[in-house]
């Protein structure tokens, strides 16, 4: 770091740090004791700054270091000061980066916070309870908006996307997108069914504006098939309790619903010929921009496992 002067030379901080030593102590070898440097050392370097600032700085006397009065005396104070601020400065990058305090703003759908973060975040509050956690509920195309204009710190979103304006980091949960429905469609549980006859059955989809239903839409259309919900829904879980209700057959990812497919049996699965793609949850940053030692402490909870 360096400041420039009237007669255009540049004077480097350290400067102002062994001129601030010296003032400090009144001793040049007080002065390179704490300085860790040579008693020489300390005295050219005041020589170069007062050659810089074109005043002499100090009064040597028998006593040691004295500030003189039309040079040390009228720039100790500022200097001090602006020292002062920049080891504050220092000192704050240093706690960003080595201890979990702070805001982490985390982004997701609400299924997301449901079903893959819920147990984490509450892991993560109590091992970090100075953390504030900001919870942003919104789908991934919003997510993903928000981490573009670096309104977010940490998202969680939807794969596949084919975006390159922000860091993918990891994948989280893997997800197999498969169709269930309740007692009322049992029968269709009991085989495996083309794909394409899903069209027949009176289907539940998440909206076209998702990741979910896009990466559905596009695998279907490349094999020819042609999937039109008789429902769309703007959330999994209105869906699953749609499907649960009988309304319909809702196609969801199996993750979310292994306690109605086991435990609960209240929805069976309906296999098909072919199935859907494998998909997944995964972790973004905002490209280029810093990660805080809090982000990344909440980040290796996923990264560990």
């Amino acid at each position: 770091i360096q400041t420039g002067m009237e007669n255009g030379a540049m004077v480097n901080l350290e400067l102002y740090r062994v001129f601030y030593t010296v003032a400090k102590c009144g001793s040049l070898t007080r002065a390179a004791d704490e300085l860790f440097i040579s008693q020489p050392a300390v005295s050219q370097a005041i020589k170069q700054l007062e050659g810089q600032l074109g005043t002499p700085l100090f009064n040597r006397t028998h006593r040691g270091m004295e500030l003189s009065e039309q040079g040390g005396k009228q720039i100790f104070g500022i200097v001090e000061k602006a020292l002062a601020e920049l080891d504050m400065a220092e000192n704050k990058l240093k706690e960003i980066n080595s201890t979990a305090t702070g805001t982490i703003r985390n982004s997701a759908s609400d299924t997301i916070f449901s079903y893959v973060l819920i147990d984490k975040i509450a892991e993560y509050h109590e091992k970090y309870p100075d953390v504030k956690l900001n919870l942003i509920n919104c789908i991934t195309t919003e997510t993903i908006e928000l981490l573009k204009n670096n309104k977010c710190d940490i998202a969680f979103v939807n794969l596949p996307i084919d975006d390159k304006d922000f860091t993918l980091t990891s994948v989280v949960m893997p997800l197999h997108d498969t169709f269930v429905a309740n007692e009322r469609f049992k029968t269709l549980a009991e085989g495996v069914q083309p794909l394409k006859s899903m069209h027949d059955y009176p289907l539940l989809m998440l909206d076209t504006n998702t990741v979910t239903r896009k990466a559905i839409i596009q695998f279907s259309h490349s094999i020819g098939v042609h999937l039109h919900p008789e429902i769309e829904c703007g959330s999994l879980e209105l869906m699953i309790q749609l499907a649960k209700n009988g309304v319909g057959i809702a196609c969801v990812p199996k993750e979310y619903v292994r306690r109605e497919l086991g435990e609960d049996k209240t929805l069976f699965e309906i296999k098909t010929e072919p199935q859907l793609p494998a998909r997944s949850v995964g972790i973004a940053f905002p490209k280029g921009q810093p990660v805080s030692f809090a982000c990344r402490e909440f980040f290796k909870m996923f990264n560990e496992n």
